[in-house]
Formats: C-alpha cells, sequence, structure tokens
C-alpha cells in the first residue's frame, strides 16, 4: 500500500520537476540572451526555489545547518559527498549568494533541459574523463573565471554518487588544481545525509517523507603544502559525519 502511494506521488513529482526544467530552459536562454549573466543567474535561483518545492510533494523535508559565516569576496571550492541528484538544487539555493558553479563530466552538458545549458553557459567546467588534456585545460579555465569573478565551485571528489550513502574515496587531483591556480580561494566541507535513501526502490518509486540534512563543517584555508595529509584530514571531516541508518 504505502510503495503504491509513493508511486502516485512520484508520478507527480516527475511530471513537476521536468516541467520546471523544460519552462525554465526556455527562460535562461531568453534572459541570458537579453539581458547577461546577473539575470541568467537569478533565474537559476528562481529555478532551484521550485525544484525545491518539487521535493516538497514528496514529504521531503531539507535542513541546511550552517554555523559558518561564509565570505562572498573571496572563491569557495564546496568539497561534498555524493549521495542523489536530490543533493544539487538544495546546494544551489542555500549558497546561492556565493554564485554556485560545477565540475561535471561533459557528457552532462547536453540532453538534459535547463541543467545543460546552465552547465554550458553558467561557468562550470565539464571534463572529458578519457581526455586529460582537456581536464587540465578546462579546470585552469575554470579556475581563472573562479578568481576573477570571486565565485565558487562545487566538487563532489567521489567522481559518482553513493547509492547506499558509504562515501567513496575521495579524488583530489582537481581540487588540487583548482586550488594552486585560484589565489585566496576558500574550502568549504560539506557532509550530506539521507539523500541516498531515494535510491531505495531504484529509480522509481521514491520513497516518501524523506529527511535530507546537510553539514557545512568549518571552512579550510589552502595550505601551503597540498599534501595527501591535508586532503585526507578533509575528507575525514566529511565522512565521520556521515550517518548510516
Amino acid at each position: 500500500m504505502y510503495k503504491s502511494i509513493a508511486s502516485l506521488f512520484s508520478v507527480v513529482f516527475f511530471v513537476c520537476f521536468m516541467m520546471n526544467l523544460v519552462i525554465f530552459h526556455g527562460i535562461q536562454v531568453f534572459v541570458r540572451t537579453l539581458f547577461g549573466y546577473n539575470a541568467h543567474k537569478v533565474s537559476i535561483d528562481i529555478l532551484n526555489f521550485f525544484l525545491l518545492r518539487c521535493f516538497n510533494l514528496l514529504g521531503t523535508r531539507i535542513q541546511f545547518n550552517n554555523n559558518f559565516d561564509l565570505p562572498t569576496d573571496r572563491p569557495l571550492i564546496i568539497i561534498a559527498n555524493h549521495q542523489n541528484t536530490a543533493d544539487i538544487p538544495p546546494l544551489i539555493w542555500y549558497l546561492r549568494k556565493h554564485h554556485l558553479k560545477f565540475v561535471s563530466k561533459k557528457e552532462l552538458g547536453k540532453g538534459i533541459p535547463s541543467v545543460s545549458y546552465h552547465l554550458r553557459n553558467g561557468g562550470s567546467a565539464l571534463i572529458d574523463r578519457n581526455d586529460p588534456i582537456q581536464a587540465v585545460n578546462e579546470i585552469n579555465r575554470h579556475a581563472a573565471l573562479l578568481a576573477k569573478n570571486n565565485w565558487s565551485t562545487l566538487i563532489f571528489p567521489e567522481g559518482t554518487r553513493s547509492k547506499n550513502g558509504v562515501p567513496k574515496k575521495f579524488k583530489t587531483r582537481g581540487i588540487k588544481t583548482i586550488i594552486e591556480k585560484t589565489p585566496n580561494v576558500l574550502i568549504v566541507p560539506i557532509t550530506i545525509n539521507n539523500s541516498w535513501k531515494f535510491n531505495r526502490w531504484g529509480n522509481f518509486p521514491l520513497p516518501l517523507g524523506i529527511k535530507i540534512v546537510f553539514d557545512v563543517h568549518e571552512p579550510v584555508e589552502p595550505s601551503d603544502n597540498l599534501s595527501t595529509e591535508f586532503f585526507n584530514a578533509i575528507e575525514k571531516t566529511i565522512t565521520d559525519a556521515v550517518v548510516l541508518d
């Protein structure tokens, strides 16, 4: 019975979610073409506000815990574990004043309404994992934009989602490059809990009443020596706060 009810609400969710992506794809193209970056950025903020309302249709609750006054006058590298696509809209919304960008695989740069357009045109980096030269050039371009505009970037160093919540080993080469190429950058570790539970029955239906929790940890100033131990400490901060139940 519960699964049948979840199926009904999941259909409503997916319809609303896709409608928002399609509608805001057109809005993004229109406002960016006529008014430029700032208008495009506002459209992304509004889109993600409505995407969060879509999750509310499933009874999803989102708790974003941040006890730190994160600066807006310097670039941030947001480093987080990754459990589900549901991780992304809350991060964009709650960190909207920091102009959040992404380091993503190039395949996401086409085929997804709103998402692909934003990744291609909003300042993010699209990486070809099979082309190291392209990846380095793209990371360097991305870092230059962060430094110039005091934008922030989100990196999921596991490289893929954890479908059971157990963190995968972090890959830090891209993070190290951005730190080296972005003066005055600040690292902000974030732990995400419970969004993996959306995978409980695969892609459909989606469970009801999940509470996703985001915990922002104390920001870290980059070390002059970007050693393995430095990155291991950041990884430990994030993964030690993962709760599996």
